[in-house]
């Protein structure tokens, strides 16, 4: 089959693909390398930097990260990805449970990418760092009422009830933050917790940016978000009475995820999709994540202004097999929790 056909091996990956959208195709002829992306936002002017520096095209097709997997899966050899880049560090780990990633042997990589923050395989690598921790309205908490030491538990204090919103046990976020609870505290406690969210009215919310703006209106005090939606918001709105708090930093940490790339097993270019990933893990750095308030995974390169006022944390280490592995289980959890 031709390098740049795709397959629809099932009815369902035919309705995938139709619902896929692919983009960089230059002069008519298919780019040098193709990216499987379930990221979403600012893609262009990174990978634009990187094809004037190298002269190496790209090509994305877009989708969630569990369509992308399947369709990886059902177009083997003959697929025509090049590089699989997904949001969540539980993706990247279920993609080299399923043997499609390739091992990379690559000294720039491991130099630049913290060991936590990688596959010890060399499957996969994090490229951009996201930090979920608390958010709080000023002029209604001191940050000394929060437990310094477990951030996340101690919003099950009763002195919260009715004063916490959160997001929904649907979203990936909670899922992850519930699986990295699960493997640093044990089932038994994870649901603890959980419950003691319940029981604080925990008030639901359907994203980011409505739990920020709820907390600036005094709908509620306390609230947990990624960081980056905390700086996109002050961006836009210098005012915001919003504040963040560095979760557990007596404790165990900060709770991150990643974005992260790995070379698809069977590339047809794998000196190009590598020179790519440890592009982004170096020189790329600060254009790939600066656009969306990430945090730079290479220690050396500096986070953009806006989060780089935030202040230093330490982040709990990352475990990308519990946060795969245990999923389904943060769900039951959340689920025997009561939490909707």
């Amino acid at each position: 089959m031709p390098r740049h056909s795709l397959i629809a091996a099932t009815a369902g990956l035919t309705v995938l693909a139709s619902a896929l959208t692919g983009c960089g195709f230059t002069g008519g002829q298919p780019a040098d390398l193709q990216i499987y992306s379930a990221r979403h936002y600012d893609l262009e002017g990174a990978f634009g930097q990187f094809t004037e520096e190298t002269g190496i095209s790209v090509e994305f097709i877009s989708g969630g990260d569990a369509e992308l997997l399947e369709r990886l899966k059902a177009e083997g050899e003959d697929t025509p990805a090049d590089v699989f880049m997904t949001v969540d560090a539980g993706n990247l780990w279920n993609a080299a449970r399923q043997n499609e990633l390739a091992a990379i042997d690559s000294a720039v990589l491991d130099q630049a990418v913290p060991e936590d923050l990688r596959d010890p395989q060399g499957r996969w690598y994090g490229l951009a760092m996201r930090a979920r921790t608390v958010t709080y309205n000023p002029a209604k908490v001191d940050p000394a009422e929060f437990d310094a030491k477990d951030t996340y538990g101690g919003l099950t204090d009763p002195k919260w009830k009715g004063r916490l919103c959160m997001r929904d046990a649907t979203s990936s976020y909670t899922q992850s933050l519930v699986a990295s609870l699960i493997d640093l505290h044990g089932r038994e406690k994870a649901l603890k917790i959980a419950k003691g969210w319940v029981a604080n009215d925990v008030q639901i919310m359907s994203n980011d940016v409505l739990l920020l703006e709820a907390i600036d209106a005094g709908t509620c005090d306390v609230g947990i978000n990624n960081h980056y939606y905390l700086a996109r918001t002050l961006a836009k709105n210098p005012d915001l009475k919003v504040d963040l708090f560095w979760a557990s930093q007596g404790g165990s940490g900060t709770h991150v995820n990643i974005s992260g790339a790995a070379l698809v097993e069977g590339s047809d270019n794998p000196e190009a999709a590598l020179r790519l990933i440890e592009w982004l893990a170096t020189k790329g750095q600060n254009a790939f994540v600066d656009a969306n308030h990430e945090f730079p995974v290479n220690p050396t390169v500096k986070p953009e202004p806006v989060i780089s006022d935030f202040g230093e944390f330490k982040r709990m280490p990352l475990n990308a097999q519990a946060y795969g592995d245990l999923n389904a289980e943060a769900v039951d959890l959340l689920a025997e929790a009561g939490y909707k």
